[in-house]
């Protein structure tokens, strides 16, 4: 029987879980956190730190595990990508690419030094030198920490006088105290937040859609909804395309899943703003398949075990697809979401609600504080544009302060 071994135990992980159990996959979970919903499901929980790459190498010497992932789980990236290469196990890139891509300053800097279009930007782990570069940037500036995701930490800085604050949230968030500040990139249309596919480091399946925000949550940085297709143009789309997968060559990828952020801005250049071996939050992994028809999961799990995977393909879009993020945007008790009859029998896919009436939720600061999602089809761009736009009127969520 095959060993699987997860890192973190969030919801993100029961597709995965369920797609490893189909193959008679063993399935080990590992975090600190006993109560994560994930452990429920898998075959075996240890207690470990996901931080503490050689306390779960160690771990995974022992069980004798066949293959890692930390799916969706961005804390875990770097330490499952160190376990697999020490122990010559299948995963998307060598530690060394996972140690760049998983640092947002480390990663910039590599953007900057191959050529790619890419924000001024520089990494700090001293809050006086950074507050003693401010003539550095071009305000606005955007200011996070390196190694966090989930927009946790993230702050846009318009004000000087803000900067400090700015830091010591990004540092709040941070797991290794450092942080960084780059200057802000001003979009055209929506950003692009999806997971994407490689085989034998070729991009074989590449996904944009577009990103949307809600301005009046904690968090106006944290996604609230995705469409697809997107409208980003295509020959923005297809200048992407070319340089993600310049740069899967040049961190000589393999197999395996990627979360990736990309923007067309208004200086008329695409940029790539983040790029993650791991699948992303707010089921995206799980929309790839609605969408496309092809189960990027399933391939996923057994390319982590080493077994063979589907040919995965570019995909073509079956409808158009939204995903709502469900959320509060105040501290309080949950009480009940409504949806409009109309819009339930028109276009609803799925309503998978996360918590229940009497519970304690949080306002909305990151993908964690997210308490479900909504899927729905359209016939046409148009009429899902309307109905995302109009969102308030068909969508209620009753939250008692």
């Amino acid at each position: 029987m095959k060993k699987l071994m997860l890192l973190g135990g969030i919801r993100y992980l029961l597709p995965v879980i369920e797609a490893a159990h189909k193959h008679g996959y063993h399935v080990i979970t590992v975090d600190y956190v006993p109560t994560n919903i994930a452990h429920r499901y898998s075959d075996e929980f240890y207690n470990i730190s996901i931080l503490d790459k050689n306390a779960v190498l160690e771990l995974a010497q022992k069980l004798r595990i066949d293959g890692i992932l930390s799916f969706g789980v961005d804390p875990g990236v770097v330490t499952a990508a160190y376990v697999a290469e020490r122990m010559g196990l299948s995963f998307q890139c060598s530690y060394e690419a996972a140690c760049i891509l998983q640092d947002k300053s480390r990663f910039r800097q590599f953007l900057a030094e191959n050529g790619f279009n890419v924000p001024k930007a520089k990494g700090y782990a001293s809050k006086v030198e950074a507050l003693n570069d401010v003539d550095l940037f071009s305000w606005p500036v955007m200011v996070k920490p390196v190694d966090s995701a989930g927009s946790k930490g993230v702050s846009k800085v318009e004000d000087i006088e803000k900067l400090s604050s700015a830091i010591d949230y990004a540092l709040v968030e941070s797991h290794n105290g450092h942080f960084i500040i780059e200057d802000f990139l001003e979009k055209v249309g929506a950003s692009s937040d999806c997971d994407c596919f490689s085989f034998d480091g070729e991009l074989t399946f590449c996904s944009f859609n577009d990103q949307f925000f809600d301005n009046s949550a904690l968090n106006p940085y944290t996604p609230s909804a995705y469409t697809w297709p997107s409208t980003i143009p295509q020959w923005a789309q297809k200048e992407l395309f070319q340089e993600l997968q310049r740069l899967m060559n040049l961190l000589e990828c393999r197999t395996g899943v990627y979360n990736i952020e990309t923007r067309l801005c208004t200086n008329g250049k695409v940029y790539i703003m983040e790029v993650s071996p791991r699948g992303g939050g707010n089921r995206l992994s799980e929309m790839m398949g609605m969408i496309s028809g092809q189960n990027i999961i399933d391939n996923v799990v057994r390319a982590a075990v080493g077994e063979p995977i589907d040919t995965i393909i570019q995909p073509t879009y079956n409808g158009y697809w939204a995903e709502v993020i469900l959320h509060s945007k105040t501290d309080g008790i949950f009480e009940s979401i409504k949806i409009d009859k109309k819009v339930e029998e028109d276009y609803l896919v799925q309503n998978d609600i996360w918590v229940v009436a009497g519970e304690q939720v949080q306002g909305f600061t990151g993908a964690n504080t997210t308490i479900g999602t909504l899927i729905l089809k359209f016939n046409s761009q148009h009429e899902m544009a309307e109905c995302l736009s109009h969102q308030d009127c068909w969508l209620q969520i009753n939250i008692k302060e």
